[in-house]
């Protein structure tokens, strides 16, 4: 635009106008204002204005339709973006709430969402939420408004990977105020936040450290129990996994023992474990146990076996 300005500036003062003139004559043609020429054109000028008119016309309009798709899709398009997110998150029921966005986070994402589970991101940084696929909140995870933002009255995990211990401290706390009932899984950085992660309220404290080191000892000592659990647990390309089936208050199981349940025969599925709640697990239970309701069976099966079994339970 500067430079039709200057170009017909150029012109209208070749024919004589003053440099103001020229400028304003330049102007009231370019934006089709339309006040009139100075004085009478000559057939030179005549074409001249048509040619700068064509030229600027067409040059404002790109100018004008450019800075409105910027204000549009810049503004307008991120708070729809915003809208969308915050109508999906208010629709979800159950989800897992991440909060902190870095390897773990992230590792955390990919898993879930391989297993199709609903979740919601919250991290402080806008710049390293903007990789995320899918919702996400911006904002301080320590802060009740952002866990409020992010669904926690509807969530059914929260899982705390900051990168400080104090940091996932508080975000418990903060969950387990919010919702005394919601299941809560903390990341801890060193060894001596595990017992605060605990009376913080966490359910379960992971070490990734500790964790990665314990998976390497197995990958050296018995590589292919390893790499099936590795299968079974997170790969997803095994016909068969590890799941976990809870049995239900008012169960048609309840009370049966595995061999009158007919679990084998009826789904297919194996009963590795079996546990109540807050009790230790009855591992490679024998066929006179008895299912009781409340406790969680550790099965393996493909996935419509795992789906019958759930049937079965109620």
């Amino acid at each position: 635009m500067l430079l039709i300005l200057v170009f017909g500036t150029i012109g209208y003062a070749a024919f004589g106008y003053g440099l103001l003139d020229a400028l304003f004559q330049t102007v009231d043609t370019v934006t089709t204002v339309g006040f009139g020429e100075i004085h009478p054109f000559t057939q030179g000028e005549k074409v001249f204005t048509i040619f700068l008119i064509l030229l600027g016309a067409g040059m404002v309009a790109y100018a004008l339709s450019v800075l409105i798709e910027f204000f549009v899709e810049g503004y307008l398009g991120g708070a729809f973006r915003r809208r969308r997110m915050e109508q999906n998150i208010r629709s979800m029921q159950g989800h897992v709430i991440i909060c902190g966005w870095g390897r773990v986070g992230a590792a955390i994402a990919r898993f879930l969402r391989a297993n199709s589970a609903d979740l919601v991101v919250a991290d402080s940084s806008a710049e390293r939420l903007a990789t995320v696929t899918g919702p996400y909140v911006v904002g301080d995870a320590t802060d009740e408004d952002v866990l409020r933002a992010a669904g926690i009255d509807r969530a059914g995990t929260l899982i705390t990977a900051l990168n400080a211990d104090a940091d996932n401290l508080y975000v418990t706390l903060t969950g387990r105020s919010m919702r005394p009932d919601l299941f809560i899984v903390s990341r801890a950085a060193t060894r001596s936040a595990v017992a605060k992660l605990r009376q913080a309220g966490a359910d379960r404290v992971v070490n990734p450290q500790d964790l990665g080191g314990a998976r390497m000892a197995a990958m050296a000592t018995q590589p292919h129990v390893a790499d099936f659990l590795e299968l079974a647990m997170h790969d997803g390309s095994l016909e068969f996994r590890l799941e976990e089936v809870e049995v239900p208050e008012g169960s048609p199981l309840a009370g049966q023992t595995l061999s009158s349940a007919r679990i084998h025969d009826l789904t297919g599925t194996l009963v590795l474990a079996m546990r109540e709640p807050g009790s230790a697990f009855r591992t490679n239970p024998s066929p006179t146990a008895e299912i009781i309701p409340g406790e969680v069976m550790i099965v393996i099966g493909d996935a419509e076996q795992v789906a019958k079994l759930r049937d079965l339970v109620g």
